[in-house]
């Protein structure tokens, strides 16, 4: 079997699924707990100055039935005493020496304050320390989280200030809610951080209560923007992933939707040596993390790979700008009939929505009956995308000369009956 032990940064963890610092790490008990489920690391939630959090303060988007596909959160850091959480973190961590225990902290922009809680959250035993530079509500209006993240110069400088003392690795944790992330990861590498974690949450209104019109969650009749995380940002949080794996030589813990072990598959293949989950813990429990480490272990044996490391990072020479696409690959959709049921889903959305390449015939049945127009075809997968019948719509490859179009599979079968294809059209 593959071995799914990891050493991020120097920290070693049984396996790369990590609690994020979130609700379920609030408490010394909730962490041992799911250590005890088979989490491999954990990060503390957020410790700083004990503030006072609101109620209520999570809402969420469902969608096509499917609860909490996104969660919005205006909950803050721990308001629980300092004092307490340095304690049950010793505790776990004399208890559970083989686990990843990362603290996550957040104070106010003065190297006296940092120095201060580093020095206390190492002594405690944290086995690393994540800077929270990515909250995006209540903290940031006091000048912390995403107001240090935001700015370049402040994170480098307060990562050096941290340096200046931290004798753990430092890993910084980043905001999405910037233009392009890659220059606070690049300003972090120069601070001398030692990984890099995101994303954190995203500005967000979940929506509006129509009766009494007012956003969720209400606060006595109130709301403000709150972090936006679940299944929704998976998409967001990959591409910024990706981007950071091309320009920082830091190694990253990937974090967005991570509610399956395909999902964790998809971050490490695009440059994360770990995975911190938190909204899938937080609607279906700790154990959800035996599937994950079932299928993550099942899929490397089936790569022929021998641990998580031998597939960090295998996307991200396909990830590229899109000027260096191969404008010369071609594909057009292809309908088999026998699996089409008539619905006329993919005409409707062509026509309306795409390129108007399907046509609609009734067949021998009296069924409605859709066939694709090639010559109109610009291969956009739509209609693949919204047919309810698995693998009734594809796309082919085909390569075009002049006015003719051929498809692929006629091409490979003897490519030197077509010597007027350029070969670097083919590459496999």
């Amino acid at each position: 079997m593959a071995d799914l032990s990891v050493e991020f940064c120097g920290i070693k963890s049984p396996n790369p699924f990590w609690l994020a610092s979130a609700p379920p790490t609030n408490t010394g008990d909730q962490i041992m707990r799911a250590f005890d489920a088979g989490w491999g690391g954990a990060v503390w939630k957020t410790l700083g100055q004990p503030i006072v959090n609101v109620s209520s303060r999570y809402s969420s988007v469902d969608y096509a039935g499917r609860r909490m596909m996104g969660l919005n959160n205006i909950e803050l850091i721990t308001d629980r005493p300092l004092d307490v959480n340095f304690r049950e973190i010793a505790e776990v961590k004399k208890r559970y020496p083989k686990h990843a225990l990362i603290v996550s902290l957040m104070v106010e922009s003065k190297r006296d304050a940092w120095h201060e809680i580093v020095r206390r959250a190492e002594d405690a035993g944290a086995d690393g320390l994540e800077l929270n530079f990515g909250c995006p509500h209540g903290m940031s209006e006091r000048g912390m989280g995403a107001a240090v993240g935001q700015v370049p110069d402040y994170t480098c400088q307060i990562v050096q200030w941290v340096k200046e003392v931290a004798k753990t690795p430092v890993i910084v944790k980043l905001t999405p809610n910037v233009t392009d992330v890659t220059f606070p990861a690049r300003a972090a590498e120069q601070g001398g951080a030692d990984a890099i974690s995101l994303i954190n949450t995203i500005n967000s209104v979940t929506g509006i209560d129509l009766e009494s019109m007012t956003p969720r969650p209400a606060v006595h009749g109130a709301s403000a923007h709150g972090g936006y995380c679940g299944p929704a940002v998976k998409p967001i949080a990959l591409a910024m992933v990706a981007s950071v794996a091309q320009s920082v030589k830091l190694p990253i813990s990937g974090i967005g939707g991570v509610s399956s072990w395909q999902d964790a598959a998809e971050f490490i293949l695009l440059g994360a040596s770990t995975v911190q989950v938190c909204t899938a813990v937080m609607h279906h429990g700790f154990r959800i993390v035996l599937d994950m480490i079932d299928g993550l272990s099942s899929y490397l044996d089936r790569k022929g790979l021998r641990s998580v490391n031998d597939l960090v990072g295998r996307s991200v020479p396909t990830y590229q700008r899109w000027e260096q696409l191969d404008l010369n690959y071609r594909v057009i959709a292809d309908i088999k009939q026998d699996k089409c049921i008539g619905c006329g889903v993919c005409y409707a959305a062509c026509y309306d929505g795409a390129h108007q390449a399907i046509a609609v015939k009734p067949d021998q049945r009296g069924r409605s009956a859709v066939e694709i127009l090639e010559h109109k075809c610009v291969g956009c997968n739509l209609c693949s995308l919204v047919c309810p019948v698995d693998d009734c719509i594809t796309m082919k490859r085909i390569d075009t000369f002049g006015d003719q179009r051929l498809p692929w599979t006629e091409y490979s079968k003897n490519p030197s009956l077509y010597p007027h294809i350029r070969s670097n059209r083919h590459d496999q």
